[in-house]
């Protein structure tokens, strides 16, 4: 990560519109009938509503995903007590981080208030606008008397994330470091350099998770909390130890765990070296931890290392907790967050550390591959499956334990909810994804020797959407597995100039032989073809010994299509393909043919090709609309060129197909817009619907549209769809993505099951 400088994040912070957030309206108000609904006179309504029920404010308010930041400014950061005004900046970033990571809106309420009682009040008395309320920087041990306090007396929850957010992830690392060197917790020594809020909660934390009460020691700025010490508040005295030591120096000698929650610089070298075998160091102090990585990883090759900061591995980082943990809070309306929702949500987050981590979290932070192990024993903030995994753990303790009051009635229903909120595992990818795994397929991989196929090949092994048969350089491929520890077994792997025998190679070779024979191809040649991976892997469906083959990766397109086209061929009705894409946009799916084949196709080329789109979409369970594109709208233009063609090809299909709804040829803007389109030109066959499905007049235009929508985003590209071979071929872009590769098996599985049917 570059070096942070002051000049960046002053302007960061002052450019465009000053600070981090704001409000946004969620109903429509271009109107005056839209603002008599939202003020006077509509507004009386919801307000009688809730009068009568004052739980009707969920229904009828923000209040159900709202959560209020208080700060009184008096712990911020490791600034001190700077103001509250001065701390407005963390407030607004804690909403921000809120927003993005788990849709839970906020406003931040910045109070100048010392007097916990007074602030307490403060509290209380706004209480009745949100959901939930995050205390924020309040200076210890005022903060725990106001938590305390807030939490008997409102029915909604209270969370001081500087407490549990750090006590929560810290457990979830701790949980893993701990199974990875075969420690028992309750048997553990533990050794706490730091007596503030999130000191004192990660012990209570860890205490109810089975460390031993008296197999901790903790220490403050003056040294330990042994019996020797006076004066001690009260929270201080729950964590007197009756050992006899009184420095860090000593408590560290033969301890398993040091979690530091201090200052920076404060532990050594030798310190970690007399500490137990395989110990575990948790060093959180910020921005300097309490000893560095550097140092501490030289100190002792057996150690597990943790810090506060995003520059070295496992990052103790409270993104990880609080928005989920509000985000499941807010969705069962609970009444408080307990302990058993902080220990559900470590558990989960210690769960999820040990799970498959997506392409897509390796690629953020600049790796190939992340896999559990002492350098990764907690998720990455950026892992989009935190929302599912931490919301639905938290809303279930909620549940368990009674303090629900909206239960969740289908967790299937519900975690798709939580994607949506983000807008990750589009609702149709989940589908292809699905119905793929109700009939798995035979699919041959012929680029096996890539790490991102074989990244690709673990996921789809893992959840059951395809049968892999990997072709490639099977010592570079066991390699590849062994140094990224992906989990591949009992896959099948072909290696073409070892494992292949002479009497396979020249059986396949007879069947290409009796294709191209009459093609200027020999037999020497054929045989030749078979040490190809496209040509065996396209042999190898065409005989039945797979289901589809999948190639493309790491060459150009059309050296990839080749073999397909002379060992499969294309079905004799339309005698040539056609490349279509989808587009994952917020508006739903868009279907784009044709982007990659034909260049300048006929009349009859772009009616196959609308027929082949529309049975592939329709193998999806879409119902395709279609709209034909030209630059001109139903014979506007009475010139040469592609309306004409356009315009023939839908006169063919409305001819043979009278109950496709397809029309043309019109504009892109009146294809996505029904209600336009309808305004104008009441007679097309579409009606007043949106067009899912765009055919273009010519691969120029198909192809820059899809290439610009992709990298305009947030529309995310699948394909490219191979439409119109006889047997299930797929041809990857160049590079692909894991993700990419994935959903293409996805849909090479679809094509397999059904060999979808025209119409």
């Amino acid at each position: 990560m570059p070096k942070l400088r002051r000049v960046d994040a002053l302007n960061y912070h002052q450019k465009d519109r000053p600070g981090k957030i704001e409000v946004v309206p969620t109903k429509p108000h271009n109107t005056q009938y839209d603002l008599s609904l939202a003020y006077t006179p509509g507004v009386a309504q919801p307000c009688l509503e809730i009068e009568k029920n004052i739980d009707n404010a969920y229904k009828y308010t923000a209040k159900g995903n709202l959560v209020a930041v208080v700060s009184n400014g008096t712990a911020v950061l490791g600034l001190g007590d700077i103001g509250p005004e001065a701390g407005k900046p963390v407030m607004e970033g804690k909403g921000l981080l809120f927003k993005i990571f788990a849709d839970v809106d906020v406003f931040d309420i910045e109070v100048n208030e010392k007097d916990p009682k007074k602030l307490i009040e403060v509290v209380k008395a706004i209480a009745p606008t949100f959901g939930g309320i995050n205390l924020e920087d309040i200076k210890a041990p005022e903060c725990f008397e106001i938590e305390e306090t807030l939490k008997k007396e409102l029915n909604i929850p209270v969370f001081h994330d500087d407490q549990h957010g750090t006590a929560i992830i810290s457990a979830a690392g701790l949980l893993n470091a701990l199974e990875l060197i075969y420690k028992k917790i309750e048997d553990i020594k533990v050794v706490v350099n730091g007596a503030g809020a999130a000191a004192v909660s990660c012990i209570k934390l860890y205490i109810s998770m089975g460390v031993k009460p008296e197999n901790v020691v903790m220490l403050d700025s003056k040294g330990v909390l042994n019996q020797e010490r006076t004066g001690l508040n009260p929270i201080k005295q729950q964590f007197v130890t009756k050992q006899k030591i009184n420095t860090l120096e000593e408590a560290m000698e033969g301890a398993d765990v040091f979690l530091g929650l201090s200052i920076g610089d404060v532990v050594s070298k030798k310190m970690i070296k007399s500490m137990a075998k395989n110990p575990i160091v948790f060093a959180m102090a910020n921005p300097n931890p309490e000893i560095t990585y550097e140092d501490a990883t030289s100190a002792r090759d057996d150690i597990i290392m943790a810090t506060g900061r995003s520059d070295y591995p496992n990052q103790i980082n409270n993104v990880l907790g609080f928005p989920f943990i509000f985000r499941g809070a807010l969705d069962v309306r609970a009444t408080t967050i307990n302990e058993e929702m902080k220990i559900a949500a470590a558990k989960a987050l210690a769960k999820l550390a040990k799970d498959y981590v997506p392409e897509m979290v390796a690629r953020a932070y600049n790796v190939q591959n992340i896999t559990f192990g002492k350098d990764y024993i907690i998720p990455k903030p950026l892992d989009p499956r935190l929302i599912t995994t931490v919301s639905t753990a938290v809303a279930h303790a909620a549940m368990e334990t009674g303090v629900a009051r909206k239960p969740v009635k289908s967790w299937t229903a519900y975690e798709q909810e939580l994607r949506n909120r983000l807008g990750i595992d589009n609702k149709l990818i989940m589908a292809i994804r699905n119905k793929a795994k109700q009939d798995p397929k035979r699919i041959v991989f012929a680029e096996a020797n890539s790490y991102r196929i074989l990244k690709a090949v673990q996921f789809v092994l893992r959840e059951g959407i395809a049968k892999p048969i990997l072709i490639g350089n099977k010592a570079k491929i066991d390699a590849l597995i062994q140094e990224n520890q992906l989990d591949i077994e009992n896959v099948p792997v072909i290696d073409l100039y070892e494992s292949v025998s002479d009497e396979k190679r020249h059986e396949f070779a007879q069947v290409l032989y009796e294709k191209r024979k009459r093609k200027g191809m020999t037999y020497n040649e054929c045989v030749e073809k078979m040490y190809n991976r496209d040509y065996f892997g396209s042999m190898m469906v065409e005989t039945g010994e797979a289901d589809a083959f999948i190639s493309g990766f790491s060459r150009k397109y059309s050296s990839t299509i080749r073999p397909a086209l002379q060992v499969i061929g294309v079905k004799e009705k339309f005698n040539h393909i056609a490349g279509m894409y989808i587009m994952l946009t917020k508006r739903g799916p868009l279907f784009l043919s044709d982007t990659t084949v034909n260049m300048n196709p006929s009349a009859q080329v772009l009616a196959d090709t609308t027929i082949l789109t529309a049975a592939e979409v329709q193998c999806l369970n879409i119902e395709p609309k279609i709209a034909m594109l030209s630059y001109s709208n139903f014979g506007a233009y009475k010139g040469e060129g592609s309306p004409i063609r356009v315009k023939e090809a839908v006169r063919m299909l409305h001819e043979k197909y009278p109950d496709l709804k397809v029309d043309g040829e019109m504009q892109a803007n009146y294809a996505l817009n029904g209600k336009l389109r309808y305004s104008r030109y009441p007679f097309n066959k579409l009606g007043d619907e949106d067009a899912n499905v765009l055919i273009f007049p010519n691969l120029s235009s198909g192809n820059i549209t899809y290439k610009i929508l992709q990298s305009l985003g947030p529309a995310e590209a699948v394909g490219p769809i191979l439409m119109g071979m006889k047997k299930p071929i797929h041809i990857l872009q160049r590079d692909s993505t894991v993700r990419e590769i994935i959903n293409m098996t996805a849909i090479a599985v679809i094509d397999a099951q059904s060999n979808c049917e025209e119409l």
